[in-house]
């Protein structure tokens, strides 16, 4: 069973978390939002991709949904986290990659979309930082 996934900000940094989650199979992304990005260009601009060349793989917009190797991933572009319906997606997670949302309080606005965790991938002002390798065994389950 996979963990369900939801990506806040599809830049630079939500791109490479997609292009990591496809290549984990423990890891599935069910949704992405972005307010600034249309579906379209969200096709182009994974399938394009100026670092990382391009994705071997297929990549469409479909019914609203982004389609990469056949998963469908919902797209919302809301600008409020917690309008975002992430738990109607089954986003358990969400990684928020705008650089906006990165103090706990906004951050934690995403749990009101019904995630149940957020990851900050940009450094926070009071949030608890964590680094794989260096102090990750630090972490807390009772972190939100």
């Amino acid at each position: 069973m996979s963990i369900k996934v939801g990506i806040n900000g599809f830049g630079r940094i939500g791109r490479l978390v997609l292009r990591a989650a496809l290549a984990n199979k423990n890891v599935q992304v069910v949704a992405i939002n972005d307010p600034f990005i249309d579906l379209d260009y969200m096709v182009y601009m994974f399938k394009y991709d100026s670092t990382h060349g391009r994705y071997k793989g297929t990549v469409e917009a479909k019914d609203g949904h982004l389609i990469v190797d056949g998963k469908n991933i919902t797209v919302y572009n809301s600008l409020k986290p917690e309008e975002i319906q992430w738990g109607a997606a089954g986003a358990e997670y969400v990684v928020e990659s705008t650089g906006v949302f990165t103090t706990i309080e906004k951050a934690s606005l995403h749990l009101k979309g019904g995630a149940k965790k957020v990851v900050i991938s940009a450094p926070s002002a009071d949030a608890p930082m964590f680094v794989c390798g260096v102090n990750l065994d630090a972490y807390k389950t009772e972190y939100n």
